[in-house]
């Protein structure tokens, strides 16, 4: 049997946690091996780089990394601008993949398909801590590999493997059959997606940041070809969590990207269907007809394409003989789940969390980034970059640093609101959030002012009521 002391630490993902991770094992004098199956580094990202985050550069940048990059020289870009994934790719992504000590231990084209101990399979339990692990991957070329570690940090996300339409968990009727006319993800409407949507009717549906940046920019598309319609469908009622904190959110842009929703809607450019389940879809003609229940009424209407933001989900078929422990619902860790469980927060953060909640039965094996959520939606950056850097605490003999708390996450602001816009929102602009207390007051802004003896942040209960309970 190998000795695993001496052997390099595998990093899945060359996205912005997986470098992290990697940055994070340099600086405690370990060796990382990453593996990256695209072709460049932030190989997802760049399949929404026309997109700008909501976190500025001040949440987007890894500690450990900037160390890294600052040592060649390199300069931080402005702390409060939103970068689009384009330019997290070329400003920070691209120069830390550069850098002599990550370029040297970078494998780009590598597709991981298994993971194992040496010598066990998932029954065998004999001797298997001491056991390297054995993660079998290929190249471009389609040649196999066989790569023993010492621990395994797995940073793949879940971007390869979007949600299907289907309320259910799986594709409606007709989703496999009219799939070059559906795309998944946030494709790129005003650049090479353009011409499948200029001047039709495109269905989007979901009810996230994702849904809210595509509708946006059809809307943008529409400015410049009137014959462009948009129908926004959200599955669970209304878009009214999508507000944000509005102004009260500590991350401007994604409060200003939920009242930038609302105004969409209320400015009735955007037909939205709320609750709206697509049972199935069928082609007539030239266009798809999509049939779904919309408050218990069957409802039918014929679209040009369809844009599927319904979330991801993590593949997990090459853990298959690792010892894992997944919530039933979420597929995190159980101790993870209840922190980020959409069923149950729909307000405030999630709390700071490393390697105690991210711990599996499967010793030095570790779920971190988005893939480390699961299904649940709410992953920023910067919290995978407090996971990496407690696990590798961890890995590297140093428990207490691996549970310290060194993150402070950006308050949140939101707030699930019941029921469906149905007014302009001609004041949003004023306003941060439900109010949590006060229920006279149109938003939580107002609530603190008047709570302050003020007269209010100026909105009336007219401009908001539609987005309240």
């Amino acid at each position: 049997m190998i000795d695993p002391t001496g052997l390099p630490i595998v990093v899945i993902g060359a996205g912005p946690v997986g470098l992290a991770a990697a940055s994070h094992l340099l600086s405690r004098g370990l060796v990382p091996l990453i593996l990256e199956r695209g072709a460049t580094v932030g190989a997802a990202v760049a399949d929404w780089a026309h997109v700008r985050v909501f976190s500025p550069w001040e949440y987007n940048v890894d500690v450990a990394s900037r160390a890294l990059l600052e040592v060649i020289g390199w300069t931080m870009p402005d702390p409060d601008h939103l970068p689009t994934g384009g330019e997290l790719i070329s400003e920070y992504l691209a120069p830390l993949a550069s850098h002599p000590d990550i370029v040297t231990r970078l494998r780009l084209g590598a597709e991981v398909t298994a993971i194992t101990r040496e010598g066990h399979s998932k029954q065998s339990s004999d001797g298997r801590e001491d056991s390297p692990f054995v993660v079998l991957w290929r190249d471009t070329e389609g040649v196999r590999h066989r790569t023993c570690a010492r621990a395994v940090i797995d940073a793949s996300g879940t971007w390869t493997k979007p949600n299907p339409i289907g309320v259910d968990g799986l594709p409606v009727p007709g989703e496999a059959e009219y799939a070059a006319r559906i795309d998944y993800g946030i494709p790129d409407v005003l650049g090479s997606a353009r011409a499948a949507h200029v001047g039709g009717h495109t269905l989007v549906i979901g009810a996230g940041h994702s849904a809210i940046n595509v509708a946006l920019d059809l809307m943008d598309l529409q400015e410049i070809e009137p014959g462009t319609r948009i129908t926004w469908a959200t599955r669970s009622g209304g878009v009214d969590r999508l507000l944000g904190g509005g102004l009260a959110d500590e991350l401007p842009g994604r409060g200003q990207l939920g009242l930038r929703a609302a105004e969409a809607v209320g400015s009735g450019r955007v037909t939205l269907r709320s609750p709206f389940v697509v049972e199935r879809i069928a082609k007539r003609g030239e266009t798809l007809l999509v049939t779904g229940r919309e408050e218990g009424q069957e409802v039918s209407f014929e679209v040009d394409r369809i844009i599927v933001a319904t979330g991801f989900r993590p593949d997990l078929s090459m853990l298959s003989e690792l010892r894992l422990s997944l919530d039933p619902i979420v597929e995190s860790t159980p101790a993870l789940a209840p922190l980020i469980d959409p069923n149950l927060h729909s307000c405030g953060t999630v709390r700071p969390h490393g390697v105690t909640e991210l711990s599996h039965p499967e010793r030095d094996f570790y779920i971190v980034g988005m893939k480390s959520y699961g299904r649940a939606p709410t992953f920023l950056m910067t919290t995978g970059y407090e996971q990496v850097r407690s696990v590798v605490a961890e890995l590297a003999g140093d428990p207490a640093a691996a549970r310290e708390v060194r993150l402070r996450l950006p308050e949140t602001g939101v707030c699930k609101v019941g029921g469906t816009p149905s007014a302009p929102i001609s004041n949003a602009g004023c306003c941060g959030g439900a109010p949590t207390v006060n229920a006279d007051a149109c938003c939580r802004k107002d609530e603190l002012a008047k709570a302050d003896g003020k007269s209010g942040c100026g909105c009336t209960a007219e401009s908001t009521a539609a987005f309240a309970t």
